[in-house]
């Protein structure tokens, strides 16, 4: 795997409550959430995943936080992480439906960081993975890209996102909701690992330059046949991920960069492009398998120990 081009500051600016990114810009959030507070919040929402403690009083209800607290947030989890060891592995799409932006009055889509210890290659597309402190587990099937060049250029369309794309595979992402009922903002989202705690990677199948138009022309188009235990559950399809997962990849390389214009997607991060289907309650016991049609990727099959 390529290394990942990400470097990124965690200082505190002295005198100051403000969060210094190391991106070109601090969070607009400093004006209304102390760094102390973006710092215990961090604290608090860390613990809870350690854990598996439920978060009972949301990011959301309490003052001054927004969605650029939620990212200020995001910022100093990701510190944390990196400072235990842990390296950055690439980052994971939340709402990737326009219809979701306009109920929730947002300009784009969101996001959240992925690591090494939460990312995991499939042997022969079958995977077994145990996950001791969850709280309330979904399985989503997705598809992942993996990135060969950066995103530095906004406004990309999906042919020209593709072309930064090293190989695509299929996934499950398996989300943990630390919040009563799966109730929750788009803030809440990104504060928390955007529900992250695993994603499962299938099989990579290379993207060559010249399969590119095909790949643009079959990406909405793909079909998903989730299973739980051998029993049918959903089928999914492509244009739930933005419309096309790659089209859903151009967007986040556009919003990252209008909001971190100095930290561009970067190579060799892995993207996982939203879910193909609902996401479904899932159980320690369970096997769950994706099947794909419309695009020559091979089945993965993901058995929860």
């Amino acid at each position: 795997m390529v290394a990942i081009e990400l470097r990124y500051f965690c200082d505190v600016a002295e005198n100051t409550h403000e969060l210094q990114f190391g991106f070109g810009i601090s969070s607009k959030a400093s004006a209304t959430m102390e760094q102390h507070e973006i710092e215990a919040l961090a604290d608090e929402l860390l613990s809870a995943s350690q854990t598996g403690q439920v978060v009972s009083a949301l990011p959301s209800s309490r003052p001054g936080f927004d969605l650029d607290a939620a990212y200020a947030v995001e910022n100093r989890l990701k510190c944390l992480r990196e400072a235990s060891g842990v390296r950055l592995a690439g980052r994971k799409v939340g709402y990737a439906n326009k219809a979701m932006w306009r109920v929730f009055k947002l300009p784009t889509l969101v996001w959240a960081h992925m690591y090494d210890d939460t990312v995991h290659y499939s042997e022969g597309n079958s995977a077994d993975l145990a996950l001791p402190r969850a709280r309330s587990l979904k399985v989503e099937p997705e598809i992942v890209f993996g990135m060969k060049q950066a995103v530095t250029t906004e406004a990309l369309d999906a042919a020209s996102a593709l072309h930064n794309v090293d190989w695509i595979a299929i996934g499950f992402e398996i989300i943990d909701c630390p919040y009563p009922d799966w109730k929750f903002q788009p803030s809440d989202f990104v504060a928390s690992f955007g529900l992250h705690a695993a994603l499962v990677v299938g099989e990579h199948v290379p993207v060559r330059p010249d399969a590119i138009a095909s790949l643009i022309e079959e990406l909405p188009r793909l079909k998903v046949r989730v299973s739980k235990n051998g029993g049918f559950v959903e089928e999914g399809s492509g244009k739930n991920s933005l419309g096309s997962p790659a089209a859903c990849l151009a967007e986040l390389g556009t919003a990252i960069l209008r909001r971190f214009p100095d930290r561009p997607l970067g190579v060799g991060e892995l993207v996982s492009t939203g879910t193909l289907t609902a996401g479904h309650l899932a159980a320690s016991g369970e096997t769950w398998t994706v099947d794909v049609s419309g695009l020559a990727l091979p089945s993965l099959s993901l058995r929860l120990t």
